[in-house]
């Protein structure tokens, strides 16, 4: 049977490791020439699919699909667009066949989160009742590390380990300036819904006293009494107070502390400043200065501090993704397997896609404290060997050497597409 080519594209937020896992999946495809021709990537994510915007990366050398592994962001671009329901829009549908047919392409990789997830799951549907069959498999990817049936996310391991370094680094800086200067320190991070980078933060601190003295999580309703209370006795105690902050911070009744209004393309709120809120909270309350840091792109593009854990496991995600397909794995995602925690040990698994879409998953209650403020050892066996381990880029003049493909646009042979 004659090689089929092949369609990548990264969805959503992108991360310190999304690379590495397109670095696997293409260095695994060109080991079977014979099976698959070239590897396409959609310019900017499923975009480039809609609007036959492909790249050639075979135009790219071995050595520059090698530096991916050591570059953050989203080589090939990525987007945030929902595509609708199939009885909604199914023209969005039948474009990416017509697309997938008239470019020959019959294995189908998306890498991305709870909605990428879902729109993979919903394009191996419609192949099928479109009568061109292409293999899909979906690829994990978020931050958030809210996927279900997988131990972790590619991407959350290293902003883990950013968010953790930088809380104690700030820790040491407000420890020697409080007595004349700020007393509360406020440090906001990613998590709509589940508040596993909050509890990275946590593993900041190791001993009574330590920062972070506090945790807000998105799955404890928010307590403004209970919280200034808190944080009094903290400055009482240790002389400042620090605070790691989600930004989905809600408070009982399910309202958001700081939603900026609007929305995005996947019609979730545009959240921010849910870390400026609660310092200012404390100014009012007890009167001392503070400041506040939002890590925002910060902390999900840090290649520089990644765990090694992270990359290996995003490379390999990656690779895994084309074996299934090449063994007539549809319709899955690759997952990664804990195994032991004390050594870390993991493997690769596989999840339906059907379970996988659209499944949010949250911190488990005991892994947060009874009071609701910090993280349980439960939770540090969990979270410390996602951040272990260093692998830096290489620098060059100083400063991280990244790669910047040339991304050859493929000819179109279709009229164009209105999204």
């Amino acid at each position: 049977m004659a090689a089929k080519n092949a369609f990548y594209a990264q969805s959503g937020g992108v991360t310190a490791v999304i690379n590495a896992t397109a670095c696997g999946l293409i260095q695994e495809a060109r080991r079977y020439p014979e099976r698959i021709g070239t590897v396409y990537a959609g310019r900017d994510g499923i975009i480039g699919a809609l609007t036959e915007d492909l790249i050639d990366t075979s135009r790219e050398s071995d050595a520059d699909i090698a530096r991916l592994k050591y570059t953050p962001s989203g080589a090939f671009g990525s987007c945030r667009y929902k595509l609708k329901s199939l009885e909604e829009h199914k023209a969005q549908y039948e474009r990416l066949i017509e697309v997938f047919q008239a470019h020959d392409i019959g294995y189908f990789f998306y890498n991305g989160g709870n909605d990428s997830m879902d729109t993979a799951w919903k394009v191996s549907q419609i192949s099928e009742k479109l009568g061109y069959p292409v293999v899909c498999v979906g690829i994990p990817k978020t931050v958030d590390n809210d996927l279900p049936l997988t131990d972790c996310c590619p991407g959350f391991g290293s902003v883990a380990k950013y968010v953790a370094t930088s809380m104690r680094e700030a820790g040491f800086d407000v420890a020697s300036m409080a007595r004349t200067s700020t007393k509360v320190f406020v440090l906001e991070v990613m998590g709509r819904h589940a508040g596993w980078i909050t509890a990275a933060c946590g593993l900041a601190s190791e001993g009574a006293g330590e920062p972070p003295h506090i945790l807000l999580f998105p799955e404890v309703p928010f307590d403004p009494e209970r919280f200034v209370a808190r944080a009094k006795e903290c400055i009482d105690r240790y002389g400042y107070c620090t605070v790691a902050v989600s930004e989905g911070l809600a408070d009982a009744s399910g309202k958001l502390i700081a939603e900026a209004g609007g929305k995005d393309a996947f019609g979730h709120a545009q959240l921010g400043g849910v870390g400026q809120v609660v310092a200012q909270l404390l100014k009012d309350r007890l009167g001392h200065k503070y400041h506040w840091a939002l890590a925002d792109y910060l902390q999900r593009s840090a290649r520089h501090i990644a765990s090694k854990t992270d990359v290996d496991q995003a490379y390999a995600l990656g690779k895994a993704a084309v074996d299934l397909a090449l063994a007539g794995k549809n319709a899955v995602m690759p997952t990664i397997d804990r195994k032991s925690d004390s050594p870390y040990l993991w493997e690769i698994g596989v999840a339906p896609l059907k379970d996988v879409a659209n499944v949010e998953r949250k911190m488990p209650r005991d892994f947060i404290s009874d009071d609701g403020f910090h993280i349980t050892d439960t939770c540090r066996a969990y979270l410390r060997p996602l951040i272990e381990g260093e692998d830096p880029p290489p620098f060059r003049g100083g400063l991280p050497d990244y790669v910047r493909l040339k991304n050859s646009a493929v000819p179109k042979k279709l009229g164009e597409f209105k999204l």
